[in-house]
């Protein structure tokens, strides 16, 4: 039998460990497609148009934007990102699970315009843990992990919003329960 095509929003603080979740699943599931957002940013070395990034200058990412070519765009740090709606909608169509990791604002705006959207959020265990976490990762000053948590108080309040939230304690059973739920979502009658 045929799956269904489906999208898949993936949210949580920085920390709660999305990344580490969307990698393993997608080595878990053959036809999971993470999407590769564009940017008006320029490719840092070692980076590959389509493969990392979509790069575009401002007039390209002006033009997609007037032509509702993005599900939802944003500026982070002087630059513009967006996810194109063209490549979500081409994998969907090919009956691939696509995979957005993105904010919680982004979340809601992709429910928005895709309301078949399946979204999960991704919580620590505790909020101690996720201060640990982020000091353990030490690729930040106090400073920035002191406005992570400040938005993770945030984004931990707007859970509830989402169809489901997994509490990642334990990886491997977080992992799991992603790759549990993707697949039933997949396998469900179109």
């Amino acid at each position: 039998m045929a799956r269904k095509g489906n999208l898949f929003v993936i949210s949580g603080p920085s920390g709660a460990g999305k990344g580490t979740l969307v990698h393993r699943l997608l080595q878990r599931v053959p036809d999971v497609w993470a999407s590769v957002s564009a940017t008006t940013r320029n490719p840092r070395p070692g980076e590959i148009d389509g493969v990392h990034y979509y790069f575009m200058d401002d007039a390209g990412f002006d033009r997609v934007i007037s032509e509702d070519g993005f599900i939802e765009w944003a500026h982070v740090h002087g630059h513009r990102y967006g996810t194109l709606r063209s490549a979500v909608q081409d994998h969907i169509d090919k009956g691939e699970q696509v995979i957005l990791e993105i904010d919680v604002q982004g979340g809601a705006a992709i429910k928005e315009k895709f309301p078949k959207a399946h979204l999960i959020f991704i919580a620590p265990p505790s909020f101690d843990a996720l201060y640990e976490r982020l000091c353990k990762r030490g690729t930040e000053d106090k400073d920035t992990i002191y406005k992570r948590m400040e938005t993770a108080k945030v984004e931990l309040s707007l859970k509830n919003r989402y169809d489901i939230c997994f509490v990642n304690d334990d990886l491997d059973q977080a992992t799991d329960q992603l790759v549990s739920y993707v697949n039933a979502q997949a396998e469900q009658m179109m």
